[in-house]
């Protein structure tokens, strides 16, 4: 098994996509996680076709295998953050991004369309919202089905589905279908999930279709840079070493457009390193992390 990353493009936000490719390329990453966004591949822009057909020209220029994201803020609404949801009243539109995902998707060849639940809407009674996710979710994976893409579910802290348990039981609800598999972002596993993080990655090792990673700390949803939060790196790579895994492990660091080729740069030496500790057996980072 190989563990190749990536970099999301949610962390070169300043930059033309064009661009934000051929740094991460540059760098020596092996992939990209593309948040379809206003100017990344605007779903819902003109000569939608063209746009794509020419992404995957470049990408396969620039050897990087691709995912596709789907947690732009504002792409949708631009009052209300990730509004709407499969959640909400209304989903109409979230389902129409969400199959133009996934046709993108099948166009680009990419490897999974990841996406999420969203939070519950205080007005709705969480079994209401279970059932709308449900039926949501299973439109989705019909229209990736019949496309031939896999969707990748990802557990998100404070939404309706936000630990491995929760996407299990989605998962079960919908029957397992096979295009249905899972996200998994590391940092969340030591920000709420109940297991040490490589426990996490053990658990999901056997439906895992998409891993980003990045560094966090526990209860305290924020995407920190490598080495400033309390995630060991080098026991969660050596678990996704052992699981077979062989899909893009994508760095997400949304919060760091600013600082992006730098960032982008520092992320992979680290990531880099604590593969190497971890495959040659080493020690666990010198840190204690109560769990």
């Amino acid at each position: 098994m190989t563990v190749r990353f990536g970099y999301g493009t949610n962390g070169f936000a300043n930059h033309r996509l064009t661009d934000a490719l051929a740094v991460i390329a540059d760098l020596g990453y092996e992939g990209v996680a593309l948040t379809l966004d206003h100017d990344h591949l605007d779903p819902f822009g003109p000569d939608l076709a063209r746009r794509t057909d020419a992404l995957a020209a470049l990408l396969d220029r620039l050897g990087l295998a691709v995912v596709i994201e789907t947690g732009a803020r504002y792409l949708l609404d631009p009052w209300h953050k990730h509004a709407p949801t499969l959640l909400d009243d209304e989903p109409a539109l979230r389902l129409d991004f969400l199959r133009r995902a996934v046709r993108i998707g099948a166009d680009l060849g990419a490897e999974a369309v990841s996406f999420w639940a969203g939070i519950r809407p205080a007005a709705v009674p969480e079994d209401t919202a279970w059932d709308r996710l449900v039926r949501g979710c299973a439109e989705v994976a019909a229209e990736a089905d019949a496309a031939g893409v896999q969707l990748g579910f990802e557990p998100e802290p404070g939404m309706l589905v936000q630990t491995l348990d929760d996407w299990f039981t989605l998962h079960a609800r919908l029957g397992g279908p096979g295009c249905f598999g899972l996200t998994l972002d590391i940092g969340h596993c030591r920000c709420i999930e109940p297991w040490p993080v490589e426990e996490c990655v053990a658990k999901a090792g056997p439906h895992l279709v998409n891993v980003q990673i990045d560094d966090m700390r526990r209860d305290v949803h924020e995407h920190l840079e490598f080495g400033t939060g309390e995630v060991d790196f080098t026991a969660a790579l050596r678990a996704l070493d052992a699981t077979g895994y062989s899909g893009l492990t994508a760095v997400e660091l949304p919060r760091h457009s600013h600082a992006a080729p730098g960032v982008a740069r520092a992320s992979l030496a680290f990531l880099t390193d604590a593969l190497a500790a971890a495959r040659a057996g080493g020690p666990r980072e010198a840190k204690e992390v109560p769990q």
